[in-house]
């Protein structure tokens, strides 16, 4: 789910997916997404031999050491890939022919790539330059595209409107819903993704489907504006440490917000979905599908005790007519005591204070959205059929927990 923000910032990732008519290689990405589906294909996902290769493409240099993603073979980089290169399309697909092998088989694009801009009607068209500048430059490039995966997020059901958010009677939200009404539904560049999709496809071999996850908890590498579990886990590691074991910590939202019922999505989850949908597009092509952990919705109150365990703290409501410390705003209080937390557990440093850090998107998701905004599973969960998976709270928090743990992010 995108919030906006008050920066522009640099395209995200790619991921794009490359069959050969024995099995795929993948281009992607260093995000959230893109880096779960890199990592759960390099980890057999769904069968060892469903891919030959996959090129990480990225726009910020990145490590493939600092990655953490399991050694293969098949992994491949390209860093340094600019969309919407001032060289046109003609330089962007010279840029793509230099930098990723094997450009001519490539049949499958994840498309993991957002610009903002707080002027929407400018973000609209940014965006729809974006997806058609790199779909097109696969499509010139490879005569073997078959499938395009364009996640989008629950911003498309209107939830970033908030008290206007017009589906609060329709709940659980489904992919049958109609767009958002005007003047909203001309500001929302996923829509206009989706029409450049829907228009670019017409009459061709390749197809495409939408995948639709809300707030995603994951793992980055690489800073991520809207990694929650990177704000909290710096934040709730930074509290243990200056409170000490088994202290309360109120959570960090209102009491309306603690309360109310979403659907969260694991990073590996929404990557599944997406990599079993690209495979099957006898049943996806031009589909929609809702992305989450289960299809049981869940609430701050069972949450926020689960992801304070991990720290050996207690999660507790907010205090009365107010909340807990704002993560952000608290690291930025104690910040030399975070960079002392740093040196003690030679943790690498500039995951806390760093222009790629949003703190306000925590406090967007944890208190502003004070209200039910949970989706219908069944689409989706038809689609994957046998192979749908359904994980808890602490499966998905702690996993997540434990990867910014061993990439030294979190001590």
């Amino acid at each position: 789910m995108h919030y906006h923000r008050m920066r522009v910032l640099p395209p995200a990732l790619t991921v794009i997916l490359h069959q050969t008519s024995t099995s795929p290689d993948l281009l992607l990405s260093s995000g959230i997404t893109g880096w779960a589906i890199t990592n759960a294909i390099l980890n057999g996902y769904p069968t060892p031999d469903s891919f030959a290769s996959v090129t990480a493409l990225t726009n910020r240099p990145l490590d493939l050491e600092a990655a953490h993603w399991p050694k293969s073979d098949k992994l491949h980089m390209a860093s340094g890939v600019d969309v919407l290169t001032p060289k046109g399309q003609e330089g962007l697909e010279a840029d793509l022919k230099a930098k990723v092998k094997n450009i001519n088989q490539i049949t499958h694009v994840f498309f993991f790539a957002y610009i903002m801009d707080t002027d929407p009607v400018k973000e609209c068209q940014i965006n729809k330059e974006l997806i058609r500048r790199a779909v097109s430059a696969v499509e010139n490039l490879s005569p073997n595209l078959k499938f395009v995966v364009l996640p989008t997020g629950t911003k498309a059901y209107g939830v970033h409107l908030l008290d206007k958010f017009p589906f609060k009677n329709d709940l659980p939200l489904r992919e049958t819903l109609p767009r958002i009404p005007e003047p909203y539904a001309s500001q929302m560049f996923y829509y206009d993704q989706a029409d450049m999709l829907t228009e670019m496809a017409k009459g061709k071999s390749w197809a495409w489907c939408e995948v639709i996850p809300d707030n995603i908890i994951g793992f980055v590498p690489n800073n991520n504006i809207y990694c929650m579990a990177q704000t909290l886990g710096t934040y709730l590691s930074l509290y243990r440490d200056m409170h000490g074991e088994g202290a309360e910590v109120a959570f960090p939202g209102t009491e309306k917000s603690w309360r109310n019922l979403s659907n969260e999505c694991n990073q590996d989850i929404v990557a599944k979905v997406c990599i079993w949908a690209s495979l099957h597009p006898e049943t996806t092509a031009g589909q929609r599908y809702n992305a989450a952990d289960s299809a049981t919705p869940t609430s701050w109150s069972a949450k926020w005790p689960v992801i304070c365990e991990y720290f050996g703290l207690k999660g507790t409501p907010p205090p009365a007519g107010g909340s807990g410390p704002q993560p952000a705003q608290y690291l930025a209080d104690h910040f030399d005591k975070w960079q002392a937390l740093e040196k003690k557990h030679g943790l690498v440093t500039g995951r806390v204070g760093n222009d790629r850090s949003f703190g306000p998107f925590a406090h967007f998701i944890m208190a502003m959205l004070d209200f039910d905004r949970n989706m219908d599973m069944t689409k989706c969960h038809a689609m994957w059929g046998e192979r749908k998976e359904d994980i808890d709270i602490k499966a998905s928090w702690w996993t997540t927990l434990d990867r910014f743990r061993k990439a030294k992010i979190i001590p």
